[in-house]
């Protein structure tokens, strides 16, 4: 089958389009045939040989993908060959096949073409599991998300309004802060401005918000927990700034709050099915009737990967960056 390939760790560069074996499915998987894969920043680390998949899992990059079921494996109730599926995955979605189990796959709405269904799984997944299951927002709460204009972000925003909830952002530009609004932010901040805590705090009336989703680690740490409400949580899904922070123990014990350490990659397919399943739940009836979608920044041919992966380097997106196999 074709597929994305990196012959060694590097830059763009290493990319190729080329051939790989079929996957073999299992009992309690589905094979997908796939029109559509997007790219999310987790597969610039591992093309650079900084974020290796899980054990078993496929060495082909890819965290997410949509197409039509094309084979159910053994003990399998509820798809069938034919049926459009979205799935998250542990990795294999640039290519033409993949395997997955089958409580990783979303049924595709019919409102959504596969190429939208694409750009689902990973960011919604992603902000609901970090957001309302890890972050408990309570009704009628308040989340700071950092990049507004990202996959993760342009998810949240729609969730956490959806859910009756309020949300600040903060982007690196006028024009996506300008987007971010659009879409339906309360508060949306341009970064490279100034100290993104004291506006939090005043848009708060200096309570702080009950959430906080960060990917940039170390260089917000303060930050973040300046954001915070008493009893907060600081969940942490990357470390794009850094790893290494001080921590001032004594203001998280008096203001009781949580910071929280969270991936979704790795987890078991039993936790990964839990995920999806209450995201259904949830979300499935917003998903279904449109008034939450993913947004799509471009769709671009699988062998114009290189070319998506310098967009995502340079954030020269907004939403989401899509490959599709036609």
């Amino acid at each position: 089958m074709r597929a994305v390939l990196v012959d060694e760790p590097g830059d763009e560069t290493h990319l190729r389009i080329g051939d790989a074996p079929v996957p073999e499915l299992g009992p309690g998987e589905i094979r997908i045939r796939v029109a559509a894969t997007a790219v999310n920043r987790a597969d610039l680390l591992q093309r650079q040989g900084m974020y290796p998949p899980p054990p078993g899992a496929s060495e082909i990059l890819g965290l997410e993908c949509a197409g039509e079921v094309a084979e159910v494996g053994e003990g399998v109730s509820g798809w069938s060959p034919g049926d459009r599926a979205m799935a998250l995955l542990a990795g294999g979605g640039y290519a033409e096949e993949v395997v997955v189990h089958a409580g990783s796959a979303m049924p595709v709405p019919e409102r959504l073409s596969l190429e939208q269904a694409a750009a689902v799984p990973e960011v919604f997944l992603t902000v609901f599991l970090n957001v309302f299951q890890l972050g408990a927002l309570p009704e009628g709460g308040a989340v700071l998300v950092h990049g507004g204009g990202s996959g993760i972000g342009t998810a949240a925003i729609q969730l956490v309004k959806a859910a009756g909830g309020r949300i600040a952002v903060t982007a690196g530009s006028e024009a996506k802060c300008q987007r971010c609004f659009e879409l339906g932010a309360d508060l949306a901040l341009n970064y490279r401005s100034g100290d993104f805590s004291q506006e939090v705090k005043a848009w708060t009336s200096g309570h702080g918000v009950d959430v906080v989703l960060d990917h940039i680690g170390a260089p917000y740490l303060e930050g973040n927990l300046k954001s915070l409400a008493p009893g907060g949580r600081l969940v942490l899904i990357g470390l794009m700034g850094g790893a290494k922070a001080e921590i001032n123990l004594g203001a998280l014990l008096v203001r009781r709050q949580h910071v929280i350490g969270s991936t979704l990659r790795a987890r078991p397919v039993e936790e990964k099915a839990a995920i999806v399943a209450g995201f259904l739940e949830r979300f499935g009836p917003d998903l279904a009737e449109g008034r939450i979608a993913p947004v799509v920044d471009a769709v671009l041919p699988l062998q114009a990967v290189a070319d998506a992966h310098r967009r995502m380097q340079a954030s020269d997106h907004f939403g989401k960056l899509v490959l599709t196999m036609r």
